[in-house]
This record gives structure tokens, sequence and C-alpha cells, in this order.
């Protein structure tokens, strides 16, 4: 049985390893009725990779996690203009 993560701990309190490590499992494991195409979720990542607002996995703008927010079928870039948008 893996160790679940405590959801009430600060980062300063997890090994960095074991929170990587739950971060890439919560994202595996994302329904996939709810996930994006693979395609369109490589699409956004580059997007983000490209942006002035990621740093170390996470958006400036809104503090998320890029590759969760990615993942999610019905989410949206919080930059303006929508940046995941089609053409942008």
């Amino acid at each position: 049985m893996k160790e679940k993560i405590c959801r009430k701990c600060l980062l300063g309190d997890l090994d960095e390893d074991d929170f990587i490590r739950a971060m890439k499992e919560r994202i595996a494991e994302y329904p996939a009725d709810k996930r994006t195409e693979e395609n369109e979720y490589r699409r956004r990542l580059e997007i983000c990779r490209g942006c002035e607002h990621l740093g170390n996995g996470m958006c400036a703008l809104c503090g998320c996690y890029v590759e969760l927010r990615a993942i999610k079928r019905q989410s949206f870039c919080p930059g303006r203009g929508d940046k995941w948008k089609a053409g942008k």
C-alpha cells in the first residue's frame, strides 16, 4: 500500500521526491473521461514552457501546477486572451 501525502502539510514539511512522485501519480490517475486528449495536453505544456509566468512547474498568475491544470479538459490558461485557445 503506497503512502499518501498529507493534505494538511505545507510544502516545507514534505520530502521533494515524495511530493513530485505524488503529483505525477495524481496526473496519471486523473479520470479518462475528464482528461484532455494527449496531443492537446502536450500542446498546452509547450505553450506553458514558453510562458514568462512559468516557474518551478507553477503558474505565477494563478498558482496552479501547470501539468495538473493542462490535463483537465475544461481548464483554460489564466493568461490574458487564454493562450491555450487554438491559433494563439
